[in-house]
């Protein structure tokens, strides 16, 4: 009785209601939307559904603060994330329980991800006063050249629902420390952890009209429009590469600046001189983090045939062991997938793979119950022709195929559309070197299972998207370089 008073406790301190403008108010026509747990099926709440209406309110506002709030001295905005970052620390247990309800994972992974949003506050807290410029003197002597940098103005953030607090600081952070104002979009699916986020700056001293917060089910009726208007000057989105080409497209009409952190592929490469206890652990973190339900998910794992076999017997232990659960109980380790959906096209994925050849050695199979689960699955003897290979999984499924040379597993691993991330098992630093600097993707985690890091630029190439998120350039996205030649000077 008491954890289900703690839940409905997590609920119902969230306000269901939109922010607009940093004003808590009801959806226009007062439509809502049910927010459903994965783990059950069942309704958590309903919120605001927000319209185009409101979606115009949040711009009107957004547009109406940027001059004063680009105008704010770079040390307050950047006390205000700094605020933020101490609130969500404080509260983190309460918003790990918010999360593992609307969309699945477990408490212990919950507790990490809400630590892991934090700090892209912390972070963009203290890049805020690192803004800087330049002066010169021109080549030829005649002239300076002065480099100013000045906020790119009201931004469209998109978030997706897998990591619903993570994504929110990641663009929040950066637009906050270089003076941008924002509308938010969050996935229909968690809204509930946007608008948690959106009462913590509200708390931490945000200002009006800085910041809107518009869940809704008419993604493409509420960000649509805005991107047309032409006062939104950024859009920083984080999703499937199919929707990303569609904002692309409605972004060219008015020529907004875009970060697109889109679909990925990733492969896993194990060498034959790897270590493989360390292979495996980093095999457990880059498939298993966030049920497998992430971009940087290792997708694709090829494997030295020296070595094949035991690595797919140890991680199909590992994985078989692992306990699958609601993500609120006790000692659970893999909770639900998103939905119904996302489930069914997993086993689809499985069951074209088992047609075409492949073994399973450990699940392969839905778990029994309410809510969308699916068992942890180690695959070996995957053929290249198999649908998983050139689909983003999003689930527990590890497929395990065989190489002989280094130029067969980089052809294989190169071969996709998609450049998110690879990763590599070696214990040679000539091999790690030129592996790594031959595979086509934008970050490579090397004899380690997980890239992501507020202090790194986290982004791919390809079809996997545009710009970078963290690190010292993540700001770089929300700041627009302006050059002033000086002249009659003459020569120093």
């Amino acid at each position: 009785m008491a954890q289900r008073s703690d839940e409905v406790k997590a609920v119902e301190q969230v306000d269901k209601r939109l922010m607009v403008g940093g004003r808590w108010r009801d959806a226009s026509g007062g439509a809502t939307f049910a927010v459903e747990d994965p783990s059950t099926g069942e309704a958590l709440c309903e919120v605001a559904d927000a319209s185009r209406e409101d979606a115009f309110a949040a711009l009107d506002a957004a547009a109406g603060a940027q001059a004063s709030w680009a105008a704010r001295a770079p040390r307050e905005r950047g006390e205000i994330l700094r605020r933020g970052f101490e609130i969500l620390m404080e509260r983190q247990d309460e918003l790990a329980l918010l999360m593992t309800l609307e969309m699945g994972k477990p408490l212990a992974e919950a507790r990490g991800e809400i630590a892991y949003a934090a700090e892209f506050l912390r972070w963009f807290s203290e890049e805020a006063v690192r803004v800087s410029g330049g002066y010169a003197t021109s080549p030829d002597g005649k002239s300076r050249f002065l480099i100013m940098k000045r906020p790119v103005g009201p931004s469209m953030l998109i978030t997706p629902w897998n990591f619903p607090m993570a994504m929110g600081t990641r663009k929040i952070g950066p637009a906050v420390a270089a003076g941008c104002t924002m509308v938010l979009k969050p996935a229909q699916q968690t809204p509930l952890c946007a608008l948690a986020l959106a009462g913590i700056l509200e708390e931490a001293g945000l200002p009006e009209g800085v910041l809107s917060v518009l869940p809704t089910t008419d993604p493409g009726g509420v960000t649509e429009p805005l991107l047309r208007d032409g006062r939104i000057r950024k859009v920083s989105f984080t999703g499937s590469t199919g929707v990303g080409r569609t904002l692309l497209e409605q972004s060219s009409e008015q020529v907004l600046r875009t970060s697109m952190e889109l679909g990925g592929n990733a492969p896993f490469l194990v060498f034959g001189d790897a270590d493989l206890d360390a292979a495996v652990e980093g095999a457990m973190q880059a498939k298993m983090r966030n049920i497998g339900e992430a971009c940087t998910a290792a997708n694709r794992f090829y494997v030295h045939e020296s070595v094949a076999a035991e690595f797919s017997r140890r991680l199909g232990e590992r994985m078989g062991a692992l306990s699958v659960g609601r993500g609120t109980e006790d000692g659970v380790q893999v909770g639900p997938l998103i939905d119904a959906r996302a489930r069914e096209k997993v086993q689809r994925l499985v069951d074209d793979a088992v047609g075409r050849g492949a073994r399973v050695v450990v699940g392969g199979e839905a778990a029994e119950g309410p809510g969308y689960f699916y068992r942890p699955t180690v695959l070996e003897n995957v053929s290249q022709e198999s649908d998983m290979y050139a689909t983003e999984i999003f689930g527990p499924v590890a497929p395990v195929s065989v190489f002989s040379t280094d130029d067969e597993a980089l052809s294989a691993a190169n071969d996709t559309e998609y450049g998110l991330v690879s990763y590599v098992y070696t214990s040679d630093v000539t091999r790690a070197l030129r592996v790594s600097e031959a595979l086509e993707t934008g970050m490579v985690g090397l004899n380690q299972g997980i890239v992501s890091n507020p202090a790194a630029p986290f982004g791919g190439v390809k079809h996997s998207g545009l710009g970078r998120e963290g690190g010292t350039v993540g700001i770089e996205e929300f700041l627009d370089t302006k050059y002033v030649g000086i002249g009659g000077l003459g020569t120093v």
